[in-house]
């Protein structure tokens, strides 16, 4: 299934959007909904909360007594991370219990208005904000809720803020519009990106590609959402040693495809079979079983560059997934290049003009497997050299991750 996480601040209109997206065929399961079942009367949570309170904060019916627990809460921090150990815990088991009735094929989206804080991110497929400005929320808590100034800015200073949502956000829904602005932005969502990457998950397959390489000017925003999708690999299986961004978009100021490379290092290429399903699951499944890198040097041996290669099923985030074992020439080759550009300007001009000489050539091609062949000899000719004495006179190391226990 694909799984999605909505969130957004106070009256940002999430709820909105949840409800557009249930009506388009999502299941919904609403974070907020739980809360409030798992405080009703007779329930643990229930006692839970008044032994953190105290009896007042039941009505005279033995319900939870929102307002006057709301107040106590916002306005002491302290008291609401007590409120939240209480409930926090019992949502996700019922979350759990709910998505383990999900089939293949659906798109589940949990709406979790604390996905940001509790740092939740990762376990979605993609991490939906529902966005609008402070002056608009604070406008609608006050003009619709009827809420002091006073107290919606506190209720705002009780979440996170908005740039760090945002830094969150695979997808950012602005709501500062109509409805009818917003459900259209839901549904074009829906039918261009959630559907569609729902099907390649369910079919095992990756988002489909064509057409020759095109370089987009480099773009500040690709290592966060590289770091993004480097959570939800590591997050997939304990053999996962290590997750990093590599190739051009690693790189700041360098020209490249709008495809994010990545590399995971494993212990073995037995290893690497073991997560391919894990991997599938986490968004990207597997494109060639038994793929290989162009050797380069010192070793030239074929076998000694072996990987399995994996891209991503989001049609919206086109992304490649080498995977790679720990300290193999291929493994080493990959890091050494990125923190040699990394280190060298010169190198990264040398390399965009490279690059975009190549990308004039092959522009009208159908795919990008030419261009990729084209650049082979400046990797193994010009760069090789280049970088290997910059790692001899730098003392540059690879980096180390511990090894899969058990």
């Amino acid at each position: 299934m694909l799984k999605i996480g909505l969130t957004g601040g106070i009256a940002s209109g999430k709820s909105l959007v949840s409800a557009r997206l249930r009506k388009l065929g999502a299941v919904l399961i609403d974070a907020d909904a739980l809360a409030r079942e798992v405080v009703e009367p007779g329930t643990p949570g229930l006692a839970g909360v008044v032994a953190e309170f105290g009896e007042d904060i039941v009505d005279a019916e033995g319900r939870l007594d929102r307002a006057r627990l709301g107040a106590i809460v916002f306005a002491e921090p302290d008291r609401r991370e007590a409120l939240n150990a209480i409930i926090h815990p019992r949502v996700r088991e019922r979350a759990a219990a709910m998505l383990a009735t999900a089939k293949p094929g659906d798109i589940v989206v949990q709406d979790i208005p604390l996905l940001v804080e509790t740092g939740q991110g990762s376990s979605f497929h993609l991490v939906v904000v529902v966005d609008a400005t402070d002056e608009e929320r604070i406008r609608r808590m006050t003009e619709i809720r009827r809420m002091t100034v006073e107290d919606a800015v506190s209720r705002m200073a009780a979440q996170a803020g908005r740039d760090e949502r945002l830094a969150a956000a695979d997808i950012v829904l602005d709501n500062s519009g109509t409805v009818e602005d917003v459900n259209e932005l839901v549904e074009t969502l829906w039918e261009e990106r959630l559907a569609p990457f729902a099907r390649n998950l369910a079919a095992g397959r990756p988002a489909p590609r064509a057409g020759g390489p095109v370089l987009s000017p480099p773009n500040s925003d690709w290592p966060v959402q590289a770091e993004r999708l480097l959570a939800r690999i590591r997050r997939a299986s304990p053999e996962v040693l290590g997750a990093d961004h590599i190739g051009s978009t690693a790189v700041p100021c360098l020209p490249a495809k709008d495809v994010i490379d990545l590399q995971v290092s494993v212990s073995s290429l037995e290893a690497a079979d073991r997560i391919a399903r894990a991997l599938g699951e986490a968004g990207f499944p597997l494109q060639e079983a038994s793929a290989r890198d162009a050797p380069k040097p010192p070793d030239l041996d074929p076998s000694a560059w072996q990987k399995r290669f994996h891209r991503s099923a989001d049609p919206g985030r086109p992304a490649n997934v080498h995977v790679r074992v720990l300290g193999s020439p291929g493994w080493r080759y990959a890091l050494l290049f990125r923190d040699w550009l990394r280190a060298n300007s010169d190198a990264v001009r040398m390399y965009a003009d490279m690059k975009q000489e190549l990308a004039a050539l092959h522009g009208g091609d159908h795919r990008t497997l030419e261009y990729a062949e084209a650049k082979e000899p400046w990797f193994t000719e010009v760069a090789w050299p280049l970088m290997d004495a910059w790692a001899r006179s730098s003392g540059w190391q690879p980096p180390s991750y511990p090894m899969a226990q058990g």
